[in-house]
């Protein structure tokens, strides 16, 4: 997004989550570590301190993990005594926080009241965004933000088509559950399992989004929307999909522990899978598929037992 937004003219200020790193990008020009061939615009500011960085910011957009998000806004706000241009805070994260089970915009409300904020989710692998190929996300934000229009056409070019929606919660649960289906989806394709199967798991995974979605606040028509079917498209073929290369390699022999503690690999789809089954226990939510995904990542299930599993449930019509 930084190299999107500096090659629309904006001023853009990128910080690294640490010194090294920054000073690192500042030399060569490029995040060699996290997300090499991508060259970085002379343009662009590469910040080592966040209070400087903030002076001059208008909107804030926070890319870090999920479970990340808070300690990050805890810093901001420390750092928030002269921003006195800041107005809008945006995040980029797709996951629920760990124990207590919050959307990042809950996370933002609690600890930065008093400021706008909004997410941005849909289909966008990172590299695309930074090549410039068309892509067409979503921008949500509730429906009193001032700022959304502006937003819009502020982050729109001819590559990337931005859409609005107030519907917050249902953007960022699709955002979450997605992540939850394409460990399925990289299951299904380290099994080898086909095309079938893996076309019947995406198409069964759709209404059990939309079900749980739905029971959790977002609105129904969000989930057929960027944030829901289209991501979850992209995130259970795509090849840069963490969460499909986490299911895939999981059926490989790679162990699970092993995968979550690679330093370049953010499995969000891992930590969500347990917040949203424990959302699920709670309301009493019928989730078959995300109950098996649970089951291989946390009750040492095997990947083809639980496909068994979903293959031997009482028979049904089909309902979307």
């Amino acid at each position: 997004m930084a190299i999107h937004l500096t090659r629309l003219g904006h001023v853009v200020t990128l910080l690294p989550r640490t010194m090294e790193e920054a000073l690192e990008m500042t030399d060569h020009r490029e995040n060699r570590a996290f997300f090499p061939g991508y060259p970085l615009d002379p343009n662009l500011q590469i910040a080592v301190e966040l209070k400087p960085a903030l002076l001059e910011a208008e909107v804030v957009l926070l890319a870090c993990p999920s479970k990340f998000l808070r300690s990050v806004c805890q810093e901001v706000k420390a750092a928030l005594t002269d921003a006195r241009r800041v107005k809008l805070f945006i995040t980029l994260c797709k996951g629920l926080e760990e124990k207590t089970n919050l959307l990042p915009s809950q996370i933002l409300q609690e600890i930065l009241p008093g400021y706008f904020h909004g997410a941005l989710s849909g289909p966008t692998f990172a590299g695309e965004v930074a090549e410039g190929k068309p892509t067409a996300i979503v921008f949500t934000s509730p429906e009193h933000d001032p700022y959304v229009l502006e937003v819009q056409k502020a982050l729109s070019n001819e590559s990337l088509r931005v859409y609005t929606s107030d519907d917050v919660t249902g953007v960022e649960l699709g955002g979450c559950l997605k992540n939850v289906y394409a460990i399925a989806a990289g299951i299904c394709d380290g099994l080898k399992l086909g095309d079938n199967a893996k076309a019947s798991l995406v198409t069964r995974a759709l209404p059990e989004m939309v079900r749980l979605g739905t029971a959790l606040g977002g609105q129904r028509e969000t989930f057929f929307g960027l944030s829901g079917l289209g991501d979850l498209i992209l995130t259970c073929h795509g090849p840069w999909s963490r969460n499909r290369t986490f299911g895939q390699k999981i059926t490989e022999g790679e162990s699970i522990a092993s995968l979550i503690e690679e330093k370049n690999m953010t499995v969000e789809g891992y930590r969500t899978a347990a917040c949203l089954r424990q959302l699920c226990r709670e309301k009493g939510l019928e989730a078959p598929i995300l109950e098996e995904v649970h089951a291989v990542l946390y009750e040492k299930k095997t990947p083809r037992e639980a496909i068994q599993s979903l293959m031997s449930r009482e028979l049904k019509a089909e309902r979307v």
